[in-house]
């Protein structure tokens, strides 16, 4: 069995499971702002930080209030498990005030006044600090919007280069070659008729075990 047959024999035992998953990401923004916000705030935790350690600890901002009112210091003091947690509380906390209008988050408002995704996305990307193309991606996944961008982690490119989509991992990641890649997996995905947004996270379900976030 070669690597993308293989890959085909995985999805269909875990498609199911991943359709579920996408479903809960379209829910989120029919939620509030804040909740909305805290995934903006888990993206921005994110890189060369474990998603379950990001995770776990916007919970515990969320469940103290302290996402929505805590100064960046204190935030910090919350990021367990998240690495460069001082300037990723800093980041958060800008976040928040560039959302935040009459003392109030309304980060939907501000998503709502773009209609294409590409362009979120870049909007995204320069007004947010600690935000990424790849973070940009992961968040607009997770609030139901992704099914025609791509998360180039490094999960996923050692999958890509695996599968045989590219001949090699870049060491640094340039926005035209983010664009590039994600070309490259958007062809993959049409060659292996597996939906795109279905690829993230049946790539780190391979990886890991498990279909999360």
């Amino acid at each position: 069995m070669n690597s993308i047959e293989g890959l085909k024999t995985i999805y269909g035992q875990k498609k199911e499971g991943i359709s579920s998953r996408l479903d809960d990401f379209r829910r989120v923004f029919s939620m509030t702002d804040e909740t909305v916000f805290s995934e903006l705030a888990f993206c921005i935790c994110t890189p060369q930080s474990k998603a379950k350690s990001c995770d776990s600890a916007i919970k515990g901002l969320i469940d103290s209030g302290l996402l929505f009112s805590g100064s960046a210091p204190v935030i910090a003091w919350h990021l367990f498990g998240v690495r460069f947690h001082n300037n990723k509380a800093r980041y958060i906390v800008a976040a928040r005030d560039f959302f935040t209008k009459s003392g109030f988050i309304q980060i939907k408002e501000t998503i709502n006044k773009h209609d294409d995704i590409f362009e979120l996305r870049e909007f995204l990307v320069k007004n947010i600090l600690g935000i990424g193309m790849k973070e940009a991606s992961h968040f607009l996944r997770n609030i139901g919007m992704g099914d025609n961008i791509a998360i180039l982690d490094r999960h996923i490119l050692k999958n890509m280069q695996y599968c045989g989509a590219i001949n090699n991992i870049p060491k640094t990641i340039s926005k035209n070659k983010y664009l590039e890649l994600e070309r490259k997996l958007c062809d993959f995905s049409k060659d292996t008729e597996i939906p795109l947004a279905h690829l993230d996270l049946l790539f780190w379900s391979k990886e890991t075990g498990e279909i999360f976030k």
